[in-house]
């Protein structure tokens, strides 16, 4: 047994004396540590930026679901200057997307720290192809756990000063309040789960009205500027308001005397109104069996003496008639016989024109005038007057 222990201290020696003697030693972190993840031949390099790395140091690990895959090979700060960079190390055979994420990890409660790699949740833009050599892995897809010693720093700020005393007080104190109250706590409580399930029920229109609320102020939001213009011109108004205020008082006094007055006349001439509506219920009750017809005749009447046909001749600025024109003299004399106006009654004629007598062919009292004739003209020359004038009158004046 002391010999073993002599060979493996001499193979030991042997080892760090060769390493040293290397050009690229840097220190103890260039001593392979045994049971190491197995980094391969050609391995590959990421760099994660952190805002806190803690108590990382190199050669710790990097895992992938707690398996080993890599070692920390450089702990340094970020060219922005506020973040860390850690530079890892990891096997080539290792496939990982190019939207993964880091997280620092403690293996046990007093245990080493590591880096975790992960594929991105589901659900989350993991981009294309997988990460590769040099490739940057932001802070936004980094995270860390919480440390033993801010678990400690709380619960002893909690015990020395904290708030223990302050829930033993609050206990005390709910304890005081509740004793002798269960049936009000109770009731309250019932009418809050009411209060609930009211607001639960009504949850879509309490979503509608907010979000009508969120228009309105949207548009008074765009409206600002007319806003405040008409706040500012309000101004004046008021003080108009303002000095008229004496007359705006007498004017609310009047207006209750009038109503006064007007309650007076209605209270006293109140049966005279009611028997004047019942004597108008007997019109209104026609006017309403009258239906249609009202408006209808009312239209009528609105277009004497043209009624709503005579539109369709009306062509533009102009007119078409149609004249239908009998000049019958025999009608025309028989239409004047039958009306009360008779203009023949002042005409030379005797004799019934319908069925004429046989007369003298001298005797030329009953014979009709002739328009145009001199001969049996009766006022002179123009034979403006008896039946020529009134025969010519009909055609269109003397010929």
């Amino acid at each position: 047994m002391r010999r073993l222990r002599t060979l493996v201290t001499a193979a030991s020696a042997a080892t760090f004396l060769v390493t040293a003697g290397c050009s690229g030693y840097q220190g103890i972190y260039d001593v392979p540590l045994p049971g190491g993840a197995d980094l391969g031949d050609d391995p590959y390099t990421i760099r994660v930026h952190f805002r806190d790395v803690l108590d990382l140091v190199p050669k710790a690990g990097v895992r992938v679901g707690e398996v080993p895959v890599g070692a920390v090979e450089e702990v340094r700060l970020a060219e922005d200057g506020w973040t860390a960079e850690v530079v890892l190390v990891v096997n080539r055979d290792v496939q990982l997307p190019s939207g993964a994420i880091a997280n620092l990890r403690q293996s046990s409660l007093l245990g080493e720290k590591y880096v975790e790699l992960a594929a991105p949740a589901e659900g989350t833009d993991a981009g294309g192809g997988t990460l590769s050599d040099g490739d940057l892995i932001p802070i936004e897809r980094t995270n860390r756990s919480v440390q033993v010693e801010e678990v400690l720093g709380a619960l002893s700020m909690l015990l020395n000063g904290g708030g223990v005393e302050q829930l033993n007080t609050i206990t005390k104190e709910l304890n005081a309040a509740l004793e002798g109250n269960a049936p009000d706590i109770k009731a309250l409580l019932r009418n809050a789960e009411e209060l609930v399930k009211a607001l639960d029920e009504q949850s879509s229109d309490i979503t509608t009205a907010l979000d009508a609320l969120n228009r309105l102020s949207s548009t008074l939001s765009s409206q600002r500027d007319k806003i405040a213009t008409a706040v500012e011109d309000l101004g004046p108004g008021l003080e108009v308001l303002e000095r008229q205020r004496d007359q705006l008082v007498d004017m609310l006094s009047a207006l209750d005397g009038l109503s006064e007055v007007a309650v007076e006349t209605v209270n006293a001439g109140q049966e005279d109104l009611v028997a004047n509506l019942e004597a108008l219920l007997p019109v209104l009750r026609k006017l309403g069996e009258a239906g249609s017809d009202l408006p209808n005749a009312l239209e009528l009447m609105l277009t004497y003496p043209f009624t709503d046909a005579a539109a369709e001749g009306v062509k533009g600025d102009y007119m078409n008639l149609y004249l239908d024109l009998d000049l019958n003299l025999k009608e025309i004399l028989a239409n004047l016989g039958r009306s009360r106006q008779n203009p023949l009654h002042s005409l030379p004629i005797i004799g019934d024109l319908t069925s004429p007598r046989e007369t003298d062919p001298d005797d030329t009292s009953s014979v009709l005038p002739i328009p145009g004739d001199d001969r049996y003209s009766t006022s002179g020359q123009n034979g403006s007057s008896g039946l020529g004038g009134l025969v010519e009158s009909i055609v269109g004046g003397q010929r």
